[in-house]
């Protein structure tokens, strides 16, 4: 296992921890009863909390920020030193956890997603996992919600009996909704991004040899180019500006303290 804490890229904290170190970590707070709020950024997300100061709060108070995606990994190894061998995608992590709850007897739950999604997810992670207990799986409302709401979800997460809580709701909405939930319900969350529709089978794992070399990006903007050609396309190049710019020292962007954050508009 390989967790050297967190490293500064492009201003927000990401974890320098292989997968092991990852789901252990999780296991263990599962454990013992505590909240941690966990995500996995790949370039979208490291750029969203680049770009927007809340976001940036948000995510530098979360307890693990996996380095989900090659580029990611890349920018610890070469602005940090940190020898990382793999990235932690989120559908990796989902998987390991999965497994470790299935060996530890520890229920889970998903939040996401539509119906439909969840329902086929559910069945093919029982079937692949029969003896993991599911506490519940619980769509998106797809809408903003106000704090009569959050009470009530939060209310239904914690007395689910789910020990652990994967989250799919898309960046940033995701973070945001983990980290607004998180010390309400008490046990560990985990921001999974497109996890719940690999695991369903409705959208395509990129091949292997694309994860190698770091385009996943480009087998999801060829299977929904509508929906994701702005954020690659735009996206991409500037991260890897700003990446270039901070090897070369002459970006030196602030993490901001991990204190106090504000939530801002929250989705369900």
């Amino acid at each position: 296992m390989r967790d050297l804490g967190k490293r500064n890229v492009l201003g927000v904290l990401v974890d320098a921890v292989d997968r092991e170190a990852a789901v252990e970590k999780v296991v263990r707070a599962a454990r013992q009863r505590k909240s941690l709020q966990v995500t996995a950024l790949a370039v979208h997300g490291v750029m969203t909390g680049n770009r927007d100061i809340l976001q940036r709060n948000r995510l530098n108070r979360f307890d693990l920020v996996l380095p989900d995606g090659q580029p990611v990994r890349w920018a610890l190894n070469v602005l940090h030193r940190t020898k990382l061998g793999s990235s932690v995608r989120g559908t990796d992590v989902t998987i390991g956890v999965l497994a470790a709850a299935e060996r530890e007897g520890l229920a889970v739950l998903f939040y996401g997603s539509r119906r439909e999604t969840l329902d086929r997810m559910v069945a093919r992670v029982e079937q692949k996992f029969p003896d993991l207990q599911v506490a519940g799986s619980k769509p998106s409302l797809f809408r903003a919600i106000d704090e009569k709401t959050q009470a009530t979800i939060a209310d239904e997460l914690r007395d689910s009996g789910a020990e652990i809580i994967f989250v799919g709701l898309g960046c940033p909405r995701q973070e945001t909704f983990v980290h607004a939930m998180s010390e309400r319900v008490g046990v560990p969350m985990i921001a999974v991004g497109a996890a719940f529709d690999y695991l369903a089978g409705t959208l395509l794992e990129p091949p292997i040899l694309l994860r190698r070399w770091g385009l996943e990006w480009a087998w999801r903007l060829l299977l929904e180019p509508r929906r994701l050609w702005r954020r690659y396309l735009l996206l991409n190049p500037a991260y890897l500006g700003l990446l270039t710019l901070q090897a070369l020292g002459v970006y030196r962007p602030a993490a901001p303290a991990r204190g106090a954050a504000g939530i801002g508009r929250l989705d369900a």
